[in-house]
C-alpha cells in the first residue's frame, strides 16, 4: 500500500512538472518580493534609515503578507488546485488512470499530497523572496547597511504554519469541486465566488464559518486592525475541521462516483 502510494505520488508530481500549476507556485511566490525589490531600488535614498529600523524584518514580513494573504494566497491556491484536478479531464486520462494497479484511494490521497505539498513548496518560495527582498537591496545600494536585528525565525515559522493551516480548507473544498466537473471553469468561478463572498462576510460577527476567511482573518489579527470582526472561535482549529469534512466528502464522492471521468 505506501509503495503503491509513493509510485502514485511520483506519477503524479511528474504530471504537475508539465501544468501551468508549476509555473504558477514560482510566479506567485516570487511576485510580492520581486515589486517589493523594485519599490526599494526606485526609493533607494530612503533604504538606509528603513534598514536602520529595530522593527525592519517585521516591517517586511507584514508588507510582504499583506497582497498574499488577501489575494495571492486564496487565489493561487483556487487556481492551481483546479489545474491540477483538470490534467486527467484535459487529456482524457481517467480511464487510462483507473486501469492501473491501483486503488482509488490511493489515487484519491496521491492527488491531494501533491497538492498539500505544492503549496508547502509556495510557502518556502515566498520566503525565500521574502529575504531576498531585504538582501538584494542592500547588496545594491551601498549606503544601506545590513539590518541589526537577527530574522525572527521562530515568530516567522509560527505564522506561516498558520496561513498553511488556514488555506487547507481552500485546496479541501477545491478539490471536491474539481473533481466533480470536467469544466475547469467551474471551480474556479465558485472559487472566485467564494473569495469575494469572504470580503464581504468580514465585518459580519459569523464571518468566520466561510472557510475562505480564514487567511485574512489571520493577517488582519497579526496586523492589529479591526476592519473585520473578531472571530467567535479559533479560526485554525476550524480550518483543519473544514479541511478534514471537505476530504471525507470529496472522497465519499469519488470513490462513489458512477462516471469517474
Amino acid at each position: 500500500m505506501i509503495i503503491s502510494f509513493i509510485h502514485s505520488f511520483q506519477s503524479e508530481w511528474l504530471k504537475k512538472q508539465n501544468s501551468l500549476a508549476s509555473w504558477l507556485v514560482l510566479a506567485g511566490a516570487f511576485f510580492t518580493p520581486i515589486i517589493i525589490i523594485i519599490a526599494r531600488l526606485i526609493n533607494y535614498r530612503q533604504l538606509a534609515s528603513l534598514y536602520e529600523k529595530d522593527i525592519f524584518w517585521n516591517q517586511l514580513w507584514h508588507s510582504s503578507w499583506e497582497s498574499m494573504a488577501i489575494f495571492l494566497l486564496p487565489m493561487g491556491v483556487i487556481l492551481a488546485t483546479s489545474l491540477i484536478t483538470q490534467i486527467e479531464y484535459k487529456n482524457n486520462t481517467w480511464k487510462q488512470l483507473h486501469s492501473l494497479p491501483l486503488g482509488f484511494t490511493t489515487i484519491f490521497f496521491s492527488k491531494l499530497t501533491v497538492l498539500i505539498v505544492m503549496v508547502l513548496q509556495f510557502f518556502i518560495l515566498f520566503n525565500i523572496g521574502i529575504y531576498l527582498s531585504a538582501l538584494i537591496p542592500y547588496l545594491l545600494v551601498s549606503a544601506v547597511h545590513y539590518p541589526k536585528n537577527p530574522i525572527p525565525f521562530m515568530a516567522i515559522l509560527k505564522e506561516d504554519a498558520y496561513f498553511f493551516i488556514d488555506c487547507l480548507p481552500i485546496i479541501s473544498l477545491q478539490y471536491l469541486i474539481s473533481l466533480q466537473f470536467k469544466n475547469f471553469l467551474i471551480p474556479i468561478g465558485i472559487g472566485f465566488g467564494l473569495w469575494v463572498a469572504s470580503l464581504s462576510a468580514l465585518p459580519w460577527k459569523f464571518g468566520y464559518f466561510i472557510p475562505y476567511t480564514y487567511c485574512i482573518l489571520n493577517f488582519l489579527k497579526a496586523q492589529g486592525n479591526n476592519k473585520a470582526a473578531t472571530p467567535g472561535m479559533n479560526i485554525h482549529y476550524l480550518a483543519i475541521g473544514y479541511f478534514l469534512a471537505f476530504t471525507v466528502v470529496s472522497y465519499f464522492l469519488y470513490i462513489n462516483k458512477k462516471e469517474k471521468g
